[in-house]
């Protein structure tokens, strides 16, 4: 099963659709966390309050959207209200701790630099991931006719990677090398979520 007709499965039943909307929510809030656990204590770009800021939004958004589904669905982050709640919360974490011992290996960072170094590549990482997701889910929404839509958070997606890449840009001229490492890494990770993904939709349908 792809990636689109998983969704499309999940999208067909009014709970699983809930508990996916909850779980982006879950996962956009952690990276809005992390991105802000990154900061520096003073050396604070108006970049970086901005992504956390967006991606909070987003965390928002997603459970607002949950209200077009029905009344009371998934009201917190709850194992019972996330699909695959495991992985789901272990993907980012996974993420964030496989760059960091990438970069402490490959270019020595620790302390505040290995924090903004890893901010810069897992964030890039996961904006490329958003930048495939949230596009087809929305090609299914439309198929379905639903009153769901995640088109504001494409569109902010989109202006997140461009300014990632300037970041990742000005971090290093071997930037591509470093990025592409944590492509791999999130490839994986996301394969891993997709299976279980799978898995728990089957069983709880």
């Amino acid at each position: 099963m792809d990636m689109e007709q998983l969704i499309a499965s999940i999208v067909a039943d009014k709970q699983q659709h809930a508990r996916w909307l909850n779980t982006l929510s879950l996962m956009e809030n952690t990276g809005a966390r992390k991105i802000s656990a990154s900061e520096h204590q003073k050396d604070v770009t108006l970049i970086v309050l901005k992504h956390a800021a967006e991606e909070h939004r987003h965390a928002f958004y997603l459970k607002k959207q949950l209200a077009k589904l029905g009344e009371g669905l998934c009201p917190t982050y709850a194992d019972d209200y996330l699909l695959a709640p495991r992985e789901s919360r272990h993907y980012l974490n996974a993420l964030d701790v496989q760059v960091c011992k990438y970069l402490k290996t490959a270019l020595g960072l620790n302390g505040s630099d290995l924090k903004f170094a890893a901010y810069l590549l897992v964030t890039y990482a996961i904006e490329v991931r958003a930048d495939a997701l949230y596009p087809i889910y929305q090609d299914v929404l439309d198929a379905f006719e639903s009153k769901v839509n995640v088109k504001s958070i494409i569109a902010e997606e989109e202006g997140h990677l461009e300014e990632m890449i300037h970041q990742l840009s000005n971090f290093s001229p071997q930037w591509k090398v470093y990025a592409n490492k944590a492509l791999e890494m999130e490839n994986r990770l996301f394969n891993e979520w997709l299976k279980a993904l799978q898995v728990y939709n089957v069983v709880h349908q």
